[in-house]
């Protein structure tokens, strides 16, 4: 199942940027634009309980139209070991030292690159327990080319034209190609944990991704059914 994030960040360029990042990387984002908002979405059973709904990581802007993004990182550090990094204009030393020594577990002075951020996530969830590599966002196969980074799909030298469900459905196996991912991965991944009873969409936009890449979509090559398991993405290697 994807990870997932909280990014507090009140620029709304930079935040659609960051979230669009993350999304190709196989997170899933959930937003926030102020500190109340921030606050709200986290929710006080999980400030006080850490449950199983809670956030796998938060990427905390500090600046915020109405208050600091440090209140939040104490807030949490009371009851919380959820891992936090700081994105932040901010570049004195005093507020780093000051961040790092009330919980934070990383600092990161804008602007930065996607790259760097990713690599220092990864470092945090590592600390946690979560290992998480790199993903996987380029896949070719014969005459199939899919540049998630990019949202770009192409078969036979041709661009094809995916609805953003079918692009996600199709990002996620590709991020696992060569691995079975099961009806519920996907479910949850692509759509959400309420909509694990929905199997009849799975089988939809399956058969409509096989339409639009498949040469014979009743006999597909490169995505393929595991019989009352899930689907898997033909390995680049096969």
């Amino acid at each position: 199942m994807s990870l997932r994030l909280l990014l507090v960040e009140d620029d709304r360029e930079l935040r659609a940027t960051l979230r669009e990042a993350l999304l190709v990387e196989g997170y899933q984002v959930l937003t926030a634009a102020s500190l109340a908002e921030a606050v709200a979405m986290y929710g006080q059973t999980q400030l006080v309980e850490g449950g199983t709904q809670g956030f796998d990581l938060i990427l905390l802007d500090l600046g915020l139209p109405d208050g600091d993004g440090s209140d939040l990182l104490v807030k949490l550090r009371r009851k919380q070991s959820t891992p936090v990094i700081i994105i932040s204009a901010r570049e004195a030393e005093g507020q780093k030292i000051r961040m790092l020594d009330e919980g934070a577990d990383d600092y990161l002075v804008k602007p930065f690159s996607i790259g760097e951020l990713l690599a220092r996530m990864r470092v945090a969830l590592r600390h946690r327990g979560n290992q998480v590599r790199a993903a996987v966002t380029r896949y070719e196969q014969g005459d199939l080319v899919i540049d998630l980074a990019n949202h770009r799909v192409s078969r036979k030298g041709d661009a094809v034209h995916l609805t953003p469900t079918e692009f996600n459905l199709l990002a996620r196996l590709v991020r696992s190609a060569g691995q079975v991912v099961t009806h519920r991965q996907l479910l949850v991944d692509v759509w959400g944990q309420e909509y694990l009873d929905h199997t009849h969409y799975l089988r939809l936009y399956m058969g409509q991704l096989r339409a639009k890449l498949e040469d014979n979509p009743a006999e597909p090559q490169w995505l393929l059914t595991e019989p009352g398991v899930g689907y898997r993405l033909l390995d680049t290697e096969s």
